[in-house]
């Protein structure tokens, strides 16, 4: 019985352990994404310039979180206001969306 109780707390911690483990995955920042945000979208969304929403701005991002990652995804392309295409960076789609998500992630 006690081997029995021992089996099974060890399969409940387990599966907490890997509950945790998938949320830390999902969390990874994407390192070309944390570099272009570094190197382009900083200067107006760490400042709040033009009406850029701020990083770790929690209610600014909110609306844009709900409208979702293909209507976050436009704006980056095309830009909006005086953002520029793409932030006036020549990234491609791949690591412009893995900026946006670094920013996202930032915002929650």
């Amino acid at each position: 019985m006690l081997k029995l109780a021992r089996v099974a707390l060890a399969l409940v911690f387990g599966a907490g352990l890997a509950s945790v483990a998938a949320t830390a995955a999902a969390q990874t920042v994407n390192p070309a994404g944390e570099k272009l945000y570094k190197t382009a979208c900083i200067a107006c969304h760490s400042t709040g310039v033009a009406k850029a929403p701020k990083l770790g701005d929690k209610n600014a991002w909110a609306p844009l979180i709900a409208s979702g990652m293909d209507a976050m995804m436009e704006i980056a392309v095309k830009g909006k206001g005086a953002m520029p295409p793409r932030g006036a960076s020549s990234a491609d789609d791949a690591t412009l969306q893995a900026a946006v998500e670094y920013m996202v992630q930032a915002s929650r």
